[in-house]
């Protein structure tokens, strides 16, 4: 199957880049890599920014592989604590964070999202680990729904976007029979589709 073919990074990429992200944050305990030249391309394509949190320590590798990439342009890199660094960005498109650190559930609930739509990528969860699937924030405001994935190293994806007023008395029932996500490959072009089944499409 060619969806095998297809790598956690390039997913990530043609994600960001299908919800037209502006501005994308990675939070990495390791040196730039494929995964933020992904993102930068994706960036490239939206018109957006990656701003990429990492140690100190790999910043000077990380630039020149953003630098041989050509896409240096698109990547900011900021090395200060994380979680100093996160609330000062507001209405994040899209975010992708490292899992291997074990302050990332801190770092997850720190995301600013963009209240109208947004993705959260939780990467490298190893055994019981949870992305936002396990720290969800509780507001009645924000529908938040999270897909693990296979494709990556313990990949967990979580949409989040507004609850419509007008949606939710159309469809008042949605406490009992909440809306699905589902993920569907495409085996021609090795691509995956996420969308939402609304309870009008589960009838």
């Amino acid at each position: 199957m060619r969806v095998q073919e297809l790598g956690g990074n390039e997913f990530v990429s043609a994600l960001a880049a299908g919800m037209k992200a502006k501005l994308i944050v990675e939070v990495t305990s390791s040196p730039a890599s494929s995964s933020t030249i992904a993102l930068a391309a994706a960036a490239r394509q939206t018109g957006g920014k990656v701003v990429c949190i990492l140690p100190e320590p790999v910043l000077d590798e990380s630039k020149k592989a953003i630098n041989s990439s050509g896409l240096n342009d698109q990547v900011e890199f900021k090395t200060e604590d994380p979680s100093k660094l996160l609330p000062r960005y507001k209405n994040i498109d899209f975010s992708l964070v490292d899992c291997k650190d074990e302050s990332y559930a801190m770092l997850l609930n720190l995301i600013d999202v963009n209240p109208v739509r947004s993705v959260v990528v939780a990467n490298n969860l190893v055994g019981d680990r949870k992305g936002l699937e396990g720290i969800r924030r509780k507001d009645e405001k924000l529908a938040v729904r999270s897909v693990k994935h296979s494709i990556g190293k313990g990949m967990e994806v979580t949409m989040i976007s507004k609850n419509d007023e007008t949606d939710h008395k159309r469809h008042h029932a949605r406490k009992r029979n909440k809306s699905k996500w589902v993920a569907k490959f495409d085996e021609k072009s090795g691509e995956e589709h996420i969308f939402r089944l609304s309870q009008m499409d589960l009838l």
